[in-house]
């Protein structure tokens, strides 16, 4: 039986293949746990049709990207945080920091999984952030301050 498979399944299929299947395994495992549809040629016709549409938004998606990696090329931004006197910070700062610091002080939405970090921040002082994605690469200076 040929299934669309709507959600990942281990050692089975990807989410959007169309592979053949055992009809029992399809009826009584896939189909009642929503991870399959029968693979119909409606079926097959609306997935075709989806998958240009999420082409088109991952082409949009890059655009917004790359415009917001242009945005944020050379801006500084700062945090706060507890440090001792030599100047070593309690706790590391991690990329959802730098995530929300960069939307909430320019309105950049910039997906942590972009932002490249050689080693952990757990010290004050200023670092080159760089941001890659795909060919595309941009950087900004974080500046980590004693509060």
């Amino acid at each position: 039986m040929k299934v669309i498979f709507l959600q990942d399944v281990p050692r089975v299929g990807k989410k959007y293949d169309i592979k053949e299947v055992n009809g029992g395994y399809a009826i009584n495992f896939l189909f009642p746990k929503k991870l399959a549809t029968p693979a119909t040629a409606q079926a097959i016709a609306e997935l075709e049709r989806r998958q240009k549409e999420i082409v088109i938004e991952r082409e949009v998606q890059e655009d917004l990207l790359a415009k917001n990696l242009e945005e944020i090329k050379d801006k500084t931004i700062t945090i706060g945080a507890r440090a001792d006197e030599k100047g070593h910070l309690f706790s590391a700062i991690h990329k959802n920091a730098l995530v929300e610091a960069m939307e909430k002080e320019y309105h950049a939405q910039i997906d942590e999984k972009f932002i490249v970090l050689e080693k952990q921040i757990k010290e004050v002082g200023e670092f080159e952030i760089p941001i890659v994605i795909k060919n595309k690469k941009s950087s900004f200076k974080l500046i980590v301050e004693k509060i």
